[in-house]
């Protein structure tokens, strides 16, 4: 900015390592989202990354290539889907497409909290309510920076006839969450989707996210005690299997951590990991201490803002905090504790560990029982963790400092999309 005084000036130019001559003066704020223009410009191939395509999750394929019946596949076994290696397109778009065609699909209910303009899920929701299905779709409009998109398809879906709820007055909804309600026999099956990242078939392909296809009867059972407590049919009551805030999540996730620490021994050692955006929940950050201080291991993948400071001796000396910032958003979040003797418990949801996400606001987390899913989801885990080429380390001095290849370089995001690449050449054998 031209306006910016000299003193500042050179703590940049000295900061960023460049001259004057690099220095170019502009009337207000650079608008940086003018880089995706520059971005776009053809040639230069040797600094892009090579292209990516999603792929589709083989449990959603049959045995000649083609697309399964994804009731069908869910009720066999649970499906992990890991966007952007795993198309959203063949995996949840064709979840909600299918819920829509189906004639015994009496229900479909979603949570939209984010969506872009072309996403074929509300256009979906819209169909279903023509068709005569019970179309509920609980919308935030208090998305930050969404507002008016939310508005626009709120009335739309109304328009048709969808149950649209707009959250709660006090709560912002950010769980991410479709449940399908089917007639099958005599009575009914919930399929549900639960999700890390919002619904949006844009960002699928540039933010890594989770979702969990289940049709287990506890978590459909709770997912539809959600809905109707945010539908206002209902008040909030106790919960099988899923945490939600600002119920019963904190407290689970602060039960998980203290049960860890009560597992922990010398000879039969504990451990803790987790995923996440950002850690500033000073409850969640104390026990992570306690944590360390009994002697249990403690890594933390923080991709932003992180409260807790590592490596403090008699505090955090066993606690390490990596952030990877690579070519795809880490936007994802898992919580695992591991203790001796026990099946290693797993979870994954839509908050990170920050006082908006656990008191302010409707958060889902489910586990995840299916133990495949879980020896995935641990190996995301330690490939982010074992990055030595786009992680940076936080020290216990609050600065953040690049890991380097001491070896052979690790890059998670590469290795995940080489794993999903080969998972889905040999299905297609």
């Amino acid at each position: 900015d031209r306006a910016m005084s000299p003193r500042l000036r050179e703590q940049l130019r000295d900061a960023l390592v460049i001259d004057a001559r690099q220095l170019y003066e502009t009337d207000g704020l650079l608008d940086v989202s003018d880089l995706l223009d520059v971005a776009g410009i053809s040639g230069f191939s040797e600094l892009r990354d090579p292209p990516h395509t999603p792929v589709t999750q083989p449990g959603l394929l049959g045995e000649d290539g083609a697309e399964a019946d994804v009731f069908a596949a869910t009720r066999e076994a649970d499906i992990l889907v890991h966007h952007p290696y795993d198309s959203f397109t063949t995996s949840v778009n064709r979840f909600v497409k299918q819920a829509v065609d189906d004639p015994d699909v009496l229900a479909i209910k979603q949570t939209v909290y984010r969506t872009s303009a072309d996403s074929p899920l509300v256009p979906s929701l819209i169909e279903a309510a023509e068709r005569g299905k019970q179309a509920v779709c609980v919308v935030e409009l208090k998305a930050r920076f969404d507002e008016q998109a939310n508005i626009r398809w709120a009335k739309k879906l109304e328009e048709a006839g969808v149950h649209v709820v707009y959250g709660l007055p006090s709560l912002k909804s950010h769980a991410k969450c479709v449940l399908i309600v089917r007639r099958e026999g005599d009575g009914v099956r919930h399929y549900a989707h639960i999700g890390t990242g919002n619904y949006n078939p844009k960002t699928a392909r540039l933010y890594t996210d989770l979702g969990l296809f289940t049709a287990d009867p506890q978590i459909g059972a709770d997912l539809g005690e959600m809905f109707n407590y945010l539908t206002g049919y209902s008040r909030p009551r106790g919960y099988r299997k899923v945490l939600l805030a600002p119920f019963n999540l904190k407290e689970g996730i602060l039960r998980e951590i203290e049960r860890t620490i009560e597992a922990h021994s010398p000879d039969r050692p504990a451990r803790i990991r987790m995923k996440m955006n950002a850690l500033l929940d000073v409850p969640s950050i104390r026990a992570l201490y306690r944590a360390s201080q009994a002697g249990v291991r403690v890594d933390l993948n923080v991709r932003g803002i992180c409260a807790l400071r590592p490596g403090v001796r008699g505090v955090s000396d066993n606690i390490e905090v990596v952030s990877v910032v690579g070519r795809f958003l880490e936007h994802s979040r898992i919580f695992s504790f591991e203790r001796p003797g026990e099946t290693e418990r797993v979870y994954i949801g839509s908050p990170d560990l920050m006082p908006r996400n656990l008191y302010n606001r409707v958060e889902l987390v489910t586990p995840v029982e299916d133990h495949k899913i879980r020896a995935e989801l641990l190996d995301v885990l330690d490939r982010c963790l074992a990055d030595n080429t786009n992680a940076w380390v936080l020290g216990s001095d609050g600065g953040w400092v690049r890991r380097r290849p001491d070896g052979k370089p690790r890059n998670a995001q590469r290795e995940l999309i080489e794993l999903h690449e080969t998972r889905a050449a040999e299905s297609a054998r």
